[in-house]
């Protein structure tokens, strides 16, 4: 077996369901789960229907490299979402589709670490989506973690990187807007990225699959590829972005979105996912292509998500401490009391599940930059959120009485 494997640590989730064991919660109560990241709004109709007149493409084999008429949906979809020039985006050169971003941020980083070089790092924040890290652990290299704090408004600061990590890193990976602080790096943020991984020759990976998520309708995240257009830097050299139909559109279970950005690193790209045999399937593709060609479901979603935040943090705010995020679906609180005391408390005498902070972060210098930190996931129904805000303000309220 891959001696790498030893090394990698248990899922957040499956840490909570250990932490949760023996718990029986009030059964007069619902259970609300606010712990996963999973979109519970409907998902969009004419996809559905789309994908259903698709069904017989079932019997064809689908290429890697996805169909022209996807590629150049998305192709567009980028130049408009992010200001880029018209037809900056070349489909059959910048863009690549993937089978959900999990997989591909996992295989990209298989395929970008080059072990023939000595002690290969990837740079990532902490906390961070964990696929980050077994990816890293499991292409042999070292794992860096760069500490998300309020003092920094949760963005990574990338001068606080020791320069013999920028001389070994081969991989920078971001995630913008943030997962689980809901932070958006700024262009400027970006172009500092760009420079460093000029001068210490490393790629970016960006990940934005909560770029569509976002609350003030004149103010959308920016991207990594927009900082390479306002840089004039047309090829997008050593810059990628992943995006995905998950969270924008409802769909997590498609299993549908994208990687675009420098041309001679997707050319690699594919021919490593030619042998991982991964390609979207036809009804996929047509159904992803009918997603991405649509803004108003899109807009509809934002607007549900703007009204239970709202509800939300009003009954929250004066009983728990929490950045307002910029955009993503999450609330990142701090707990009064041991955020894994906080979440087993929460589930057994309220039966709501939220997710502890130090879960999806690793202890650094300065400690923990998850604990006594919650990942409160506001994805279920606008009634279920109040009532489930409602139970949480209940449960501090009797921590301090």
């Amino acid at each position: 077996m891959n001696s790498h494997l030893k090394h990698l640590h248990p899922y957040p989730f499956e840490r909570l369901n250990q932490l949760k064991a023996g718990a029986v919660p009030p059964a007069h109560l619902k259970h609300i789960p606010l712990s996963i990241g999973e979109p519970k709004h409907p998902s969009p109709e004419f996809v559905k229907q789309v994908m259903s007149n698709s069904i017989d493409k079932l019997a064809q084999y689908p290429t890697t490299k996805g169909g022209i008429e996807l590629r150049q949906t998305i192709a567009r979809w980028l130049e408009k979402r992010f200001n880029l020039g018209t037809d900056s985006i070349d489909p059959d050169q910048h863009v690549l589709p993937v089978t959900g971003t999990r997989e591909a941020l996992f295989a990209f980083t298989q395929a970008v670490v080059n072990n023939d070089m000595d002690a290969p790092v990837v740079v990532s924040p902490n906390p961070f989506y964990q696929i980050y890290e077994g990816a890293a652990i499991l292409a042999g290299a070292e794992p860096y973690y760069l500490d998300c704090v309020p003092e920094q408004g949760f963005i990574p600061d990338l001068t606080t990187v020791p320069e013999a990590i920028w001389q070994r890193c081969q991989l920078l990976q971001v995630c913008t807007p943030g997962n689980p602080t809901g932070a958006v790096m700024s262009i400027e943020q970006l172009q500092q990225a760009i420079a460093l991984a000029d001068k210490y020759d490393f790629i970016i990976a960006s990940d934005e699959c909560y770029s569509e998520v976002y609350f003030d309708e004149q103010t959308p995240p920016p991207g990594l590829l927009q900082a390479c257009e306002q840089m004039g830097r047309r090829d997008y050299s050593r810059c990628v972005v992943f995006h995905s139909l998950s969270k924008r559109s409802n769909l997590p279970g498609l299993r549908s979105g994208f990687i675009a950005g420098d041309a001679t690193i997707l050319k690699d790209f594919l021919s490593y996912r030619t042998y991982h045999g991964c390609a979207m399937s036809l009804p996929v593709q047509d159904a992803s292509a009918a997603a991405w060609n649509d803004e108003q479901h899109v807009v509809d979603s934002r607007t549900m998500y703007r009204e239970k935040f709202a509800a939300v943090t009003d009954i929250l705010a004066d009983v728990l401490d929490f950045p307002q995020p910029h955009a993503s679906f999450y609330l990142w609180p701090q707990t009064p009391i041991d955020d894994r005391e906080f979440a087993l408390g929460l589930f057994a005498q309220q039966n709501v599940t939220i997710l502890p902070g130090q879960y999806l972060s690793r202890d650094s210098a300065t400690g923990n930059p998850g604990k006594n930190r919650v990942r409160m996931a506001l994805v279920a129904s606008t009634e279920e959120c109040i009532e489930a805000a409602l139970r949480i303000r209940q449960y501090v309220q009797n921590l301090s009485s």
